[in-house]
C-alpha cells in the first residue's frame, strides 16, 4: 500500500520520530476517506489540487480546524506526494500550487482608556516612594510608548526637561526623541524630589528600586502586572500591553499612524498598521452593542 511504503521510508529512511509517522498516518488515512466520500473514483495517483483545496475547506468549515493544524495537515500531503513523484508513481504533484490558510493575526492586547485613568488615579494615593516609583513607570510607558528595556536603561540626561523629551535608545542602537506633556513632567519632577529624598544623588539609571538599585525587567514587569490587575481582568498584563495601549489611545484620538510608527521606534509602518485592526475591533464591538439592528 503506498501510504504504508510511504510511512516505512519516512521512519526508516528519513528517521522521523513515532511521533510524527504517528500523525502523518492520521493525517492521510483522513484525507483519504474524505476522497472516497467523493465517489469520483479518486486515488493517490489521479487527485488533483481542487480536492486539496475542498479539503481544506471542509476541515475547516466543517471541523472549525485552525490554520495552524490544517497548515500541518497539507505538510503531510505534501511530503507523501513528493514521495510519490520521486518513485515516478505521480507526473504532477497536486500540492504545487496549493497554499494553506493564513494564520489568524493575534491582535495586541491593550487597557481601556477609562480603566487607565482609573489606574492612575489610584496611584495617586499611594505617596511612598514605592507608589511614586509605580507610577512614574505606569505613566512613562503609557504616556511614551516606550519598550520595557528602553525605559529601564534611561539615565537621568536622558532627560531634557527644558525641550520636554526623552532620548530613547531602541533596538540596534537607533535612538529616536519622544515628546511628553504636563502630566509626565510633573510625575517625573515628582520622582526625581522623591528619590533624592530617599537615596540622595548620583544614580546612572532613572528608575531605581528600594533598594538604590537599577530597577530590573523581573521587577517592573511584576509592578505593571500588580497594578493592572487592580483595574482588568485580561489576561495579558504587562510592559508591553501599555505600549499597545499607548499606540491604540494616539490612533483612536486621531494620531497619524506614519507618527506613531516614528514614536513607537517601529522600522516599518506594517508593524504599527495591526493597531488600525485594534481600533476597527473597537469600532465593531461599539456597534454590535449599540446600534438595535446589528
Amino acid at each position: 500500500m503506498l501510504t504504508e511504503d510511504f510511512l516505512n521510508y519516512f521512519q526508516t529512511e528519513r528517521n522521523k520520530s513515532d511521533l510524527t509517522v504517528s500523525s502523518y498516518k492520521v493525517d492521510l488515512e483522513e484525507f483519504e476517506k474524505f476522497f472516497d466520500s467523493l465517489n469520483e473514483g479518486i486515488t493517490w495517483t489521479n487527485v488533483d489540487e481542487s480536492v486539496v483545496r475542498e479539503w481544506v475547506v471542509y476541515l475547516m468549515e466543517h471541523d472549525h480546524m485552525k490554520p495552524t493544524s490544517v497548515n500541518r495537515k497539507l505538510s503531510a500531503l505534501r511530503s507523501f506526494f513528493r514521495y510519490l513523484q520521486r518513485r515516478q508513481l505521480i507526473d504532477r504533484n497536486p500540492m504545487a500550487r496549493v497554499t494553506g490558510p493564513k494564520k489568524q493575526k493575534v491582535l495586541p492586547a491593550f487597557v481601556r482608556e477609562g480603566d487607565m485613568d482609573q489606574l492612575l488615579g489610584q496611584l495617586d494615593e499611594d505617596d511612598s516612594y514605592e507608589g511614586v516609583l509605580a507610577k512614574t513607570a505606569i505613566q512613562m510607558l503609557y504616556l511614551t510608548g516606550m519598550r520595557r528595556a528602553e525605559i529601564l536603561s534611561l539615565c537621568d540626561g536622558d532627560v531634557d526637561f527644558v525641550n520636554r523629551q526623552i532620548k530613547v535608545t531602541g533596538k540596534r542602537n537607533k535612538q529616536r526623541l519622544v515628546p511628553f506633556g504636563n502630566e509626565l513632567e510633573e510625575q517625573l519632577r515628582l520622582y526625581l524630589n522623591a528619590r533624592s529624598e530617599q537615596f540622595g544623588i548620583g544614580f546612572d539609571h532613572l528608575l531605581i528600586n528600594k533598594k538604590a538599585e537599577p530597577l530590573t525587567p523581573g521587577q517592573l514587569t511584576r509592578l505593571v502586572k500588580a497594578e493592572l490587575s487592580t483595574v482588568t481582568m485580561q489576561q495579558k498584563r504587562s510592559p508591553h500591553v501599555l505600549r499597545h495601549t499607548f499606540a491604540t489611545a494616539m490612533l483612536n484620538n486621531g494620531a497619524d499612524l506614519s507618527a506613531i510608527q516614528k514614536l513607537l521606534g517601529h522600522a516599518s509602518l506594517a508593524t504599527t498598521q495591526i493597531y488600525t485592526h485594534v481600533s476597527f475591533e473597537e469600532l465593531k464591538d461599539a456597534y454590535q452593542n449599540a446600534h438595535p439592528r446589528s
